[in-house]
């Protein structure tokens, strides 16, 4: 219900201040269990989604924002709830595994779930490479993936600004995939291909230029440098 409420009240506000454009609405199923896959430029990425999709939609987020205390930490739970956030400990090894966990939960009631392949904001406009997260989801959950594309996020809150700035939003949904043809949830390939066709789908709506590498800092230690080639060799 507060879902509806806020998509009532702020996503016809937001479209006016954004000057919003929206298109490819029918391409989102309005009923089932869907996976929205996005580029990520901003921190209001989230935002836009749950208020400009045709029907409300989920996502994680980082449980920090709904801990606070006093006033703030009020408005700042009430917020997040309303707009479709679920708290989550966000990081590597188990806690990224819970977090996918809560995504297929939410997926098992029939709901729509956006995720970012990526991982993090990208900090140069360009699309890197998609974490197989977006595949193993898809592929256990037996659900399609949407394909998003926003342009114009990074100019609303560009990446280090705390303000929100007036700038004109599109948002573009693509065509579903189904990602079944790749193989089972358990392959490292079938995820890496999957995986990769969402990244082209995403591509093609963005007209980002693409990176070679995934979007993380450089590794500084041994066993990161580690972790990452035998993730790599996994994706194979």
């Amino acid at each position: 219900m507060l879902k509806q409420v806020s998509r009532l009240t702020l996503g016809p506000l937001a479209r006016g201040l954004f000057r919003a454009k929206i298109v490819g609405r029918k391409n989102v199923p309005r009923s089932g269990a869907v996976i929205l896959a996005s580029n990520h430029l901003s921190f209001i990425d989230s935002v836009v989604i749950t208020l400009f999709a045709p029907r409300p939609v989920s996502f994680l987020a980082k449980d920090s924002y709904f801990t606070g205390t006093g006033v703030k930490g009020f408005l700042s739970r009430t917020f997040f709830r309303g707009i479709g956030a679920i708290p989550v400990t966000r990081g590597v090894g188990q806690a990224a595994q819970d977090a996918l966990d809560a995504g297929i939960g939410l997926l098992q009631e029939g709901e729509a779930f956006a995720i970012y392949p990526e991982g993090t904001r990208s900090r140069d406009g360009r699309l890197y490479r998609g974490k197989t997260g977006v595949a193993w989801l898809a592929l256990n959950a037996g659900v399609p993936v949407v394909p998003v594309a926003l342009k114009g996020t990074d100019k609303v809150q560009p990446i280090g600004t705390k303000g929100i700035r007036l700038a004109k939003v599109t948002i573009q949904f693509g065509e579903p995939l189904d990602l079944s043809h790749h193989g089972k949830a358990d392959s490292g390939r079938a995820r890496r291909q999957a995986t990769d066709e969402v990244m082209e789908a995403i591509a093609a709506l963005s007209g980002q230029e693409r990176a070679e590498g995934y979007n993380e800092p450089p590794a500084t230690t041994f066993v990161e440098k580690v972790r990452r080639t035998f993730r790599s060799r996994a994706e194979l």
